[in-house]
């Protein structure tokens, strides 16, 4: 070894010695396991400590249409699925399945991580404890629940700025950096000390801008209502009632820690078709009313706030719900995760739809393109 690569390789040492000390000073051990898996995955179940939910012991199957899978799908979406490697694809019309298609393995049973479309489950979870009593309105100030919100800016949000993602708080919605606060609240153990470090830079409620902070703390709001677990709540809330078919999980961020609210609920097509069935129908189910009828039209309503990045009015986003209004003649809502995630309910057709996969398309303006695909294909399948 000659001297210019013996320096060289001390000083990879040096610098990689200095790295890890960095890391240990300043608590970021989680980037080492950022860096092991490098981006979320649909089956990361399988790195993370879960909670289960269990399904009830009478479950309701969804019966299946007269044409069930013996309509087509048009070619453009087959291809379309193929491309984006979707792994589960199901259409639901009128409370019945008139198709699915699953792919790589998985089945009706398989359980696959929601990511964001858990978002629109919290906010059901929300709706419910208002109609319980536990939390007064949407108009309620976080600082009643959570301590750490009494003082400075942070004191002016409320749970509707949290449901509109209006809450000021200063969360980097960034999935490639392993040192953003979404990786840390995805790989670290510990989302309270996440939560406890954010500062309010903005008021409240006038400005849109995604961030999954808003949605844990929504978490910690209902936690501290309801003296329950989310995955508790779920499965008291929907997942028996609905009639699910499968348990389901629920990741932590240690082991007997606290949901990762913003994301990683594990389920399947069937099951997660429940939820979107329940919207469909106003927050009932078979004559029951899980959600208030009036809680699941303000979350379908759009806030109307500007949005942080173009400054156009937000009509595209309701609490913790995508809206697509006025397509072609539809007023569409839907649950989105971000590799591709859905639960799309098309009123109008009285249908729900879900896809569950490893990737996702481009955007079309707010949506992605996929969406946009489905819901035509959706229109042709049932004129």
């Amino acid at each position: 070894m000659n001297r210019k690569t013996k320096r060289f390789g001390i000083g990879a040492i040096l610098l990689l010695a200095l790295g890890a000390a960095w890391i240990y000073m300043a608590d970021k051990n989680y980037i080492y396991k950022a860096v092991v898996y490098n981006f979320a995955d649909i089956d990361d179940r399988d790195i993370f400590d879960q909670r289960k939910i269990d399904a009830p012991r009478k479950s309701q199957p969804w019966p299946l249409a007269s044409r069930y899978n013996k309509v087509s799908l048009p070619d453009e979406l087959v291809q379309l699925h193929l491309d984006i490697q979707s792994v589960a694809f199901l259409l639901v019309h009128n409370d019945s399945i008139l198709y699915e298609q699953y792919w790589d393995g998985y089945s009706d049973e398989s359980l696959s991580n929601s990511f964001s479309m858990a978002k629109s489950m919290v906010s059901m979870l929300m709706g419910i404890a208002i109609k319980e009593g536990h939390i007064r309105s949407v108009e309620q100030p976080v600082a009643d629940f959570l301590p750490e919100f009494k003082e400075g800016n942070k004191a002016k949000i409320r749970i509707k700025h949290l449901l509109w993602m209006s809450s000021g708080l200063d969360w980097d919605e960034s999935y490639s950096s392993p040192f953003s606060v979404t990786t840390e609240a995805y790989y670290g153990p510990d989302l309270k000390k996440v939560i406890s470090r954010l500062k309010a830079v903005e008021a409240p409620g006038l400005k849109f801008s995604y961030k999954s902070g808003d949605t844990q703390v929504l978490a910690l709001v209902l936690q501290a209502a309801t003296g329950k677990s989310l995955s508790q709540l779920v499965e008291e809330k929907l997942w028996k009632p609905l009639g699910a078919e499968e348990d389901a999980e629920w990741s932590l961020d240690q082991r007997d820690g606290i949901e990762k609210a913003y994301c990683c609920f594990y389920s399947n097509a069937r099951d997660f078709a429940r939820i979107g069935r329940l919207y469909l129908n106003n927050g009932t189910w078979n004559g029951d009313t899980i959600v208030p009828p009036a809680y699941v039209k303000a979350s379908l309503t759009a806030s109307g706030l500007v949005d942080a990045n173009d400054k156009q009015k937000v009509d595209f986003y309701g609490y913790q719900w995508w809206l697509i209004p006025d397509y072609k003649g539809q007023n569409i809502f839907y649950a989105r995760g971000i590799l591709g995630q859905y639960i799309i309910v098309i009123p109008e057709k009285n249908i729900v739809m879900v896809r569950l996969g490893k990737e996702r398309a481009e955007r079309i303006g707010k949506h992605p393109g996929e969406v946009l695909a489905m819901i035509d294909a959706a229109n042709k399948l049932v004129p």
